[in-house]
């Protein structure tokens, strides 16, 4: 029996081959807090009570209701009762304590889970550390707020929090060290990730950070106009009180098959704007009484404040980040009329939401002449409204944020741009990629995840095969960061991952071989600079003196 003691009782897990070689243990459906159902919807996370006797770890907890925006499906094993977290461990007791790597998955705060479907732990464990993954909640459930005690917002964030809390207080008994956690994570994880990083409730709970394909500085991450998002919502169910507790009841009595996937924009833009656009996500919370608060502020003002010192961070983007803005869309036809007909269309929402409409088109018009070059949008250079969508909803704000905190110098950060191409691009697959590059291969958003975590459709891997190689560098690269701060510490991956600085921009390069390299996208980068600097400064890096 394989039977470890955490704080709440004693949880029975399994012993399991990985057929990589050797072994490791799983401890699945752990919970880390009360079921958030009841008068506890829409709350903070509230402890676990303790269990009697041994409970059993070996399947899977319920996920998190949720309608999937990707693959646009209802799961069959959604529920409320969703705050569960999985470890996978290869040594429960080690020689010296293994280094303890914590997986946030993305879904745009809309959906995903932290379940075996996609993040298996067969590539990270085999390389001395233990896994954690989790379910928190999404979309309403995990997002809605209504700026009141009674819905403040941010309780996906609170449960990530508290699970991070548990991790802290019981990994130990797994075989981790409690003082070496590296948290990670891609898209809406990964701007999770960079709000961890300036959270007060998060401070302490980890050393090192890893974010794929987001952050904090990029536009979507924060909810605009949280409560009045919420009064749309609750007038779409038939609710029309403006009254505090009134909205709260109502929103507590709706069966959650009401609440989930209901289209509520609260600007024309959004309603008649044919792009990706979150509805839900992380707010400025305001301040009521004792009650913790995940964020509150400006973003840009609180990384220009400065970030838990002394953390370690990696974060980077793949190569064609905005296939995913396309082939989400449901109608690309209509998405190419409307960029044809409308130059505001190409503006980015920081600057959609800051300027006079005037200035609007002057941005729309110069980027219009920088992507296309006089000519119209077309199938035939979808490409180029790809890279647009790449920079507007990722490169941007990364790079942005990268040049920020490493101006401070008082945390090492890393940049890598994701360029790894072969069968493993599951999500080229997923959208369409081929219909808007035609024979080019492409690294979609999320292209990077199958080199990190073993995804059941694609089966097992051949060892012998260049997909594995990439697996092998890509799994090195981030087990190395969170043993020793240092992705490249010795020569035998054959590179030197330098720290970015703001003056030399060093990155890596992260495909079929390893390649050290400067400034990514300069002249992409700059161009959006450039712009920024001249109609929105704030959400532009000082340029280094």
């Amino acid at each position: 029996m394989v039977q470890v003691t955490v704080s709440e009782g004693i949880l029975e897990g399994e012993l399991n081959k990985n057929y990589l070689g050797g072994e490791y243990y799983s401890f699945k459906g752990i919970p880390y807090a009360e079921p958030p159902i009841g008068d506890l919807r829409f709350k903070a996370p509230q402890p676990k009570n303790a269990w009697n006797g041994v409970r059993s770890a070996k399947e899977f907890g319920p996920i998190c209701y949720q309608y999937d925006l990707f693959f646009q499906t209802l799961p069959s094993n959604g529920s409320e009762d969703c705050l569960y977290l999985n470890v996978y461990t290869p040594d429960l007791k080690p020689s010296k304590l293994l280094p303890v790597m914590f997986w946030i998955h993305g879904g745009g705060f809309t959906c995903g889970n932290g379940n075996d479907d996609f993040y298996g732990p067969e590539f990270l464990v085999r390389n001395g550390v233990i896994l954690v993954t989790i379910n928190y909640r999404v979309e309403v459930l995990g997002f809605l707020s209504l700026e009141t005690e009674d819905i403040p917002g941010n309780a996906g964030m609170k449960d990530q929090v508290a699970a991070l809390r548990w991790i802290k207080n019981n990994i130990r008994n797994f075989g981790g060290d409690s003082e070496n956690i590296t948290i990670f994570g891609e898209s809406a994880g990964a701007s999770s990730v960079s709000f961890h990083l300036m959270s007060s409730m998060s401070k302490g709970l980890f050393k090192r950070a890893i974010a794929q394909s987001g952050s904090s500085s990029c536009w979507w991450s924060l909810a605009i106009e949280p409560r009045e998002r919420a009064l749309a919502l609750a007038r779409k169910l038939g609710c029309h009180s403006e009254d505090d507790k009134e909205l709260y009841e109502f929103f507590k009595s709706q069966p959650v098959e009401t609440l989930v996937n209901i289209q509520v924009p609260i600007t024309f833009v959004e309603k008649a704007k044919i792009a990706v656009d979150l509805k839900f996500g992380i707010v400025n919370e305001k301040k009521f009484g004792d009650n913790e608060r995940f964020f509150y502020g400006d973003p840009y003002d609180v990384i220009r404040n400065g970030i838990h010192e002394g953390v370690e961070i990696i974060k980077g983007y793949t190569e064609h980040e905005g296939i995913l803005n396309i082939g989400i869309s449901k109608d690309i036809d209509a998405m190419i009329l409307q960029i044809n007909d409308f130059r505001e269309f190409l503006v980015p929402k920081p600057i959609a939401l800051n300027s006079p409409i005037n200035e609007q088109f002057e941005v729309g018009r110069k980027f219009k002449e920088f992507y296309f070059k006089g000519k119209s949008v077309s199938k035939e250079n979808l490409m180029n409204l790809t890279n647009f969508f790449s920079m507007e909803m990722f490169v941007y704000g990364i790079v942005q944020w990268l040049k920020i905190i490493a101006s401070q110098n008082k945390n090492k950060v890393y940049l890598y741009k994701f360029t790894c191409k072969s069968e493993r691009n599951v999500f080229t697959q997923v959208w369409k990629a081929s219909s808007i590059a035609g024979n080019q291969p492409t690294v979609c958003h999320a292209d990077d995840l199958p080199y990190i975590f073993p995804i059941k459709l694609l089966g097992e891997v051949d060892q012998n095969s260049d997909s594995f190689k990439m697996i092998d560098n890509v799994t090195k690269l981030w087990t190395n960061f969170a043993k020793y701060g240092n992705p490249t510490p010795d020569n035998s991956l054959g590179v030197n991952w330098i720290p970015f600085s703001q003056d030399a921009q060093e990155y890596l390069d992260i495909g079929q071989q390893l390649v050290a390299g400067l400034a990514a996208d300069k002249e992409e980068i700059e161009f959006w600079e450039d712009i920024f600097r001249e109609y929105c400064p704030h959400f532009v890096a000082k340029k280094s003196s």
